[in-house]
């Protein structure tokens, strides 16, 4: 079985993206500056989820102890995080969620000079890594309610079988998510966050998401 890592995992995200792949039995390890953080809240989660395998240990050995790893750290954590991990993602697919909102200022878009903090994060990586974008546009409330979720999840990437490999496991914890295209295309889910955000303030949303609407044509 396929093992996954978490790293920010004690996180609102991290932990909330951990509690969906505990719930359908996965190996999960919860990665974290502090590892004794990760290793009391692996130890509250394997409790509530018996069936699942969850540990917790620092961000390089939980990276390491994967095969998938998902990074859900706030942008101005990232570029050392990735640095921190780069050698233990190596051959492996790495999704990263990481949104360059800059506070105060969340409610507006300021894409990095690479264009995206994806991007500009695979570069820290290599090539060596399968980098994937996804769950920019997925609140970690709506995520750690449970159950499927409205809103639609964007996935971008370069290799595709990582991307269907992704969108197959989203399936399993309840999502609907669709192939955006190349990795540059993850600037576009970045940006919307800063949009989605917005709408929550000024329309007093709870967690507001997109929809993909239309028809194959026959």
């Amino acid at each position: 079985m396929t093992s996954y890592s978490i790293i920010g995992g004690t996180g609102d995200l991290g932990a909330a993206l951990a509690r969906r792949l505990a719930s359908i039995g996965r190996e999960i390890w919860i990665g974290s500056r502090d590892p004794a953080k990760a290793e009391t809240f692996a130890s509250g989660l394997s409790a509530e989820f018996p069936d699942a395998r969850i540990g917790g240990l620092g961000v390089g050995d939980a990276a390491a102890r994967a095969d998938v790893c998902f990074v859900t750290v706030p942008y101005a954590a990232q570029a050392d995080t990735l640095q921190q991990i780069r050698e233990g993602v190596q051959g492996k697919i790495l999704v990263d969620a990481t949104v360059p909102l800059k506070p105060p200022a969340v409610g507006k878009v300021q894409l990095p000079a690479a264009g995206s903090a994806v991007v500009e994060g695979a570069a820290i990586l290599g090539e060596g890594v399968r980098v994937v974008s996804a769950l920019q546009n997925v609140g970690a409330e709506k995520l750690a309610a449970g159950g499927d979720i409205d809103a639609d999840v964007l996935v971008a990437g370069d290799d595709a079988a990582a991307v269907e490999e992704i969108r197959t496991l989203l399936t399993d914890i309840g999502l609907r998510s669709w192939h955006v295209g190349p990795l540059a295309n993850s600037a576009a889910a970045e940006a919307l966050t800063s949009v989605l955000i917005q709408l929550n303030r000024r329309y007093k949303m709870g967690q507001a998401g997109i929809r993909i609407t239309g028809k194959p044509q026959v």
